[in-house]
């Protein structure tokens, strides 16, 4: 008997990197069209049901930068950059970074506004310690998707009882939150996929801290199906938990920072998940190359390279990623696909 095809997604979702808006990509919003800065993918993340990223900058016009302590950079976009975000379909961003009050508590409320004013849903930052720890609900296809934010930089930009703020956590206390209460609320409030967007660790590194690993592992088994992870500006391997995935890091998406020519954070994948209500059912990995203020599909040898690299980081963690013609995928029903604990082969060739 012939085999039936699978049932398509209720939902495919794009989850990209670090979007930072601010100095030398704002110049270029004063003489480029919103969807320029999207490249050649533009067209692939307008066919996804939703985009999620990490807004790795405060949208306002206020120039009373950070002054609480020291802090080397400080990123701001106009408010015109809310039509990048529209143009490439970005649906929501998460706001727990180092970067949403680089010009204080009024640039945090102004990104707030901005993006509210559009219909892009946020989470990881508030007026209040709630309100920042509070899921979005994002409607994608046929889904409803909660996505929480936290992050572990900046404890001092932490949301208060009654002032604003980002959503800090530390992932070294086992009860550190979100917790499972938080998850089932959510899914009681109407959410068929649970997700933890997170701004966790150091830049510049290839593979998370244990301390780190451990936390989002937590996370994905108190019931988050995905944890998205960014902050350290290049890629880290995928990891699966039972049925749920987690993306150590998505690297950065568009930016105008410099390259590291061992990290090569120039290089990253968009990555695309095909949800069903009741499942998580395949990834797929499409190469990028960022390029000054723009993000297009990777040449052949830079796609080979990011291919490899992720490919021997995600095996690390028992994930098996297989090659295809438009780069790297996983699907979940496959029984190599990845297990509850890390392989005992050696470590991936450090890069620097």
């Amino acid at each position: 008997m012939a085999e039936h095809a699978p049932a398509p997604p209720d939902a495919t979702l794009a989850f990209v990197g670090d979007v930072m808006l601010g100095r030398l990509v704002n110049r270029e919003l004063r003489r480029r069209d919103p969807e320029w800065f999207w490249g050649d993918v533009l067209d692939l993340l307008k066919n996804a049901d939703a985009v999620f990223a990490n807004l790795e900058c405060a949208i306002t016009t206020s120039e009373t930068r950070w002054q609480r302590s020291a802090k080397m950079f400080h990123f701001r976009a106009d408010p015109k950059s809310i039509a990048v975000l529209k143009a490439g379909n970005v649906q929501f961003v998460s706001l727990a970074n180092n970067h949403l009050l680089d010009y204080e508590t009024r640039g945090l409320l102004d990104t707030i506004r901005y993006l509210d004013e559009a219909g892009i849903a946020h989470a990881g930052a508030g007026g209040n310690a709630v309100v920042a720890a509070a899921p979005a609900f994002v409607h994608a296809g046929k889904l409803t998707v909660a996505a929480f934010a936290v992050t572990d930089n900046m404890p001092e930009a932490t949301a208060g009882e009654a002032s604003p703020g980002i959503c800090f956590v530390d992932p070294q206390p086992e009860d550190s939150g979100p917790t499972q209460a938080d998850f089932v609320a959510a899914r009681n409030a109407g959410a068929n996929l649970v997700v933890v967007s997170a701004h966790l660790g150091p830049n510049m590194q290839d593979r998370p801290s244990p301390a780190i690993r451990a936390y989002k592992r937590r996370l994905a088994a108190r019931g988050a199906h995905l944890i998205h992870g960014h902050s350290a500006h290049v890629v880290q391997g995928l990891e699966r938990i039972g049925a749920s995935l987690i993306l150590h890091d998505a690297g950065d998406f568009i930016d105008d920072y410099a390259i590291d020519p061992d990290l090569r954070n120039d290089l990253s994948f968009i990555f695309l998940l095909d949800v069903t209500k009741s499942e998580l059912r395949r990834v797929r990995l499409v190469p990028v190359r960022l390029y000054m203020a723009q993000v297009r599909h990777a040449p052949p040898d830079d796609a080979d390279w990011i291919c490899n690299r992720m490919q021997a980081l995600s095996r690390h963690l028992g994930v098996d990623l297989r090659r295809t013609q438009d780069g790297l995928q996983l699907d979940f029903s496959e029984s190599n696909a990845g297990s509850t604990s890390a392989r005992t082969e050696p470590e991936p060739e450090p890069i620097a």
